[in-house]
């Protein structure tokens, strides 16, 4: 009996759960630990590109500062990285 096709789908399968399953899941798992610990005072960036500090943190929402005077109210999952993340990179 030839084992070759299904060494390939193995192969295959294994590219698949190393290359794209896993990763996304670690991305899905940072994003769940970001979002898990947004405190006051922490600069973000949303996922729309709206960067501001956080004034409150809610059950479901958060409250950002993106300007003088202007707080705006946003779904926590609309959160995308923390402002000094990026800038510790640099």
């Amino acid at each position: 009996m030839d084992y070759t096709p299904l060494i390939i789908l193995g192969g295959f399968f294994a590219f698949m759960y190393f290359f794209i399953i896993r990763p996304q899941r670690q991305r899905q798992r940072q994003m769940q630990e970001l979002i898990q610990s947004l405190t006051p005072g922490d600069e973000v960036v949303t996922i729309g590109g709206l960067h501001g500090r956080i004034v409150s943190v809610e059950e479901k929402t958060v409250d950002l500062r993106v300007a003088d005077g202007v707080v705006v109210t946003f779904d926590r999952d609309t959160i995308g990285k923390r402002a000094t993340d990026e800038s510790e990179g640099a």
